[in-house]
């Protein structure tokens, strides 16, 4: 859905690609930084509890994540390599910030569990960490069949929650979970996730299968 604003987006991020430029960063600078640091902070943000701090360092480091394509087109124009690398990167900071939310569930829940003497499992946390790990497989599968889909000719980038979406769902969520201090509200983020993650995985399946079937190529072959 977010995919629409990228124009816009792009513009208003120019000056700063402008600047990076200047500076003689490169476009894969850009990229092993952003994809560095997202990891780091993602994962530090689950260990502390510091979420909404996090989402906060997060969206920054998103945001200079992007930078690497205006770079590449104010210098070079976009080369095979920064795109394979960029795209790779991309699927290990998306994996960490899920990551992050997991080991929270995992913090909080081992720490309600030893207050209160193993009475009961916080069923928030669990299920707050099942949704993060099915968010975790639903996020890889959409990358997936677009890569799949290109392999064989076709596309698959159209569904209702891309990866700028799944981003901005989960650091909003983190961001609401910080400020309340209260898992339930990233078990609710985790939730919606893992629903339009399902839908999109769907959505690109069909996709593939409507331009295959137009152009006769929809029979099935094993492998």
């Amino acid at each position: 859905m977010l995919e629409k604003l990228r124009p816009w987006f792009k513009r208003l991020i120019a000056p700063i690609a402008r600047a990076l430029t200047r500076m003689g960063i490169t476009a894969n600078a850009v990229t092993v930084i952003g994809a560095v640091g997202t990891t780091i902070v993602g994962i530090a943000s689950g260990i502390t509890g510091w979420m909404f701090w996090g989402a906060l360092v997060l969206t920054i480091l998103v945001v200079f994540d992007s930078l690497d394509g205006s770079v590449a087109a104010i210098t070079t124009g976009g080369t095979k390599f920064g795109a394979f690398l960029d795209s790779t990167l991309d699927r290990i900071a998306d994996w960490a910030v899920l990551l992050g939310c997991i080991i929270y569930f995992f913090v909080r829940n081992s720490t309600f569990t030893a207050a209160h003497a193993g009475q009961r499992y916080d069923w928030i946390c669990v299920s707050g960490m099942a949704l993060a790990i099915y968010s975790v497989m639903t996020s890889f599968v959409t990358s997936y069949a677009r890569a799949r889909a290109q392999s064989v000719g076709y596309e698959a980038k159209n569904g209702v929650a891309t990866r700028s979406d799944r981003l901005t769902i989960i650091l909003v969520g983190m961001a609401i979970c910080g400020l309340a201090n209260n898992p339930l509200w990233l078990m609710i983020d985790m939730a919606v996730l893992a629903l339009l993650g399902t839908i999109t995985v769907f959505q690109r399946i069909r996709e593939v299968y409507v331009s295959m079937r137009a152009n006769g190529d929809a029979g099935v072959s094993k492998q």
